[in-house]
């Protein structure tokens, strides 16, 4: 006769006063009955996702490729970028179309060294949809100079924020799971680890081509990322699986925890043990769902609001219903997201970052009347 299953332990990294959804605890109840599951650490960016929580990070003797889900190897990137001076208006322009594939000539594809991961070509150097984006920011509080100036980061300094996944390759390689297993477990782990890591290399490949697209466009040079972790995977680590969905690895590593685009994002030195899963929260984490952030966002913005932030920045993004689902009161506050995280001793904030400009998706409607006559003015 087998042994009953003994149900995992849940831990919640995250203060009383912190909003965390009734509904995205009771994900890590369920996923802590899954057989084999040893540990769920919860994020305070935690939320409810389709089916499994994201803001987790959970630890079982059996792979299950359902609690990575479909985006494997998204993660987020920063890239100094070298310009004289920010004018968001004038570069808010100059961004690429970075729904489109570059062209063959563009100069970005220097940073391919070898061959593309999995041979998956589609959807390379583009950033997708939902939460997505590639932000122009400015360095601006400094709380740690020592740890900055190793990462070559000082106030003032300007840096490209590039948060992306896998696109379709990583769809894909859950889909042919899921068509034969569901939620189940992985049968050959192995197989699954060997399209898992093709898809973690390509998004890494992707965060950095879009760099050198954006920068190439601002009249800057590529550089290499001085921070790049993902937070959708899995790694076995002491003789078990750890499922990151929506969570950095925080054991020694420099993270950058987004916040909106309305907000400042935190780079942190992260130094979470094994109680959190060796992981840290990946951003502010989204306290409304699209469908209650459209509909009250339509009832207290409108769209010209909604592209010039509270922080001064612009926001480039033709999609007038991503622009109302991705406002920055859908997301919980990131002061409170950092906060859990050094009381839980989590993670050192070493730095701010400021947005000036945060990519979502093509712009391509015309110029408002009042910006045409200017530019007609200069002309």
């Amino acid at each position: 006769m087998s042994e009953p299953h003994t149900r995992a332990t849940v831990s919640v990294f995250a203060s009383p006063t912190s909003w965390i959804e009734s509904g995205a605890v009771a994900q890590c109840e369920q996923v802590a009955a899954f057989d084999g599951m040893i540990h769920v650490a919860a994020m305070p960016d935690l939320h409810p996702g389709k089916g499994a929580p994201i803001g987790a990070a959970m630890t079982s003797s059996v792979l299950y490729p359902f609690l990575v889900g479909s985006d494997i190897g998204c993660g987020i990137a920063v890239f100094p970028v070298g310009l004289k001076r920010a004018v968001p208006e004038k570069l808010a322009a100059r961004f690429p179309d970075l729904d489109r594939a570059p062209d063959p000539d563009d100069p970005a594809w220097t940073v391919l060294d070898g061959d593309v991961p999995a041979g998956h070509l589609d959807g390379l150097g583009t950033v997708g949809r939902g939460n997505h984006f590639v932000e122009l920011a400015r360095i601006e509080t400094v709380f740690e100079p020592d740890h900055a100036s190793r990462l070559g980061l000082t106030a003032g300094d300007l840096v490209l924020i590039v948060h992306s996944g896998s696109r379709g390759l990583g769809e894909r390689i859950l889909r042919a799971h899921t068509a034969l297993h569901g939620a189940g477990p992985a049968p050959d782990p192995a197989a699954y680890l060997a399209a898992h890591d093709d898809a973690v290399r390509w998004g890494s490949l992707n965060r950095r081509l879009m760099a050198a697209r954006v920068a190439h466009a601002l009249g800057a040079d590529h550089t290499e990322p001085i921070v790049d972790q993902c937070h959708n995977l899995v790694e076995l680590r002491d003789g078990a699986y750890l499922h990151r969905k929506g969570a950095a690895p925080g054991d020694g590593t420099d993270v950058l925890v987004a916040g909106t685009r309305g907000t400042r994002s935190y780079l942190v030195a992260a130094h979470a043990g094994p109680a959190a899963n060796h992981s840290v929260a990946h951003g502010a984490g989204r306290k409304m769902s699209r469908g209650d952030a459209l509909r009250r966002g339509r009832a207290k913005h409108t769209v010209d609001e909604l592209r010039r932030t509270p922080v001064g920045s612009l926001v480039v993004c033709g999609d007038r219903q991503l622009l109302f689902e991705e406002a920055p009161t859908a997301y919980k506050r990131i002061e409170q997201v950092i906060g859990d995280l050094v009381a839980h001793d989590l993670a050192t904030p070493v730095a701010t970052t400021v947005p000036l400009v945060t990519y979502k998706t093509a712009d391509l409607a015309p110029a408002p009347a009042r910006d045409r006559r200017r530019r007609r003015g200069r002309q």
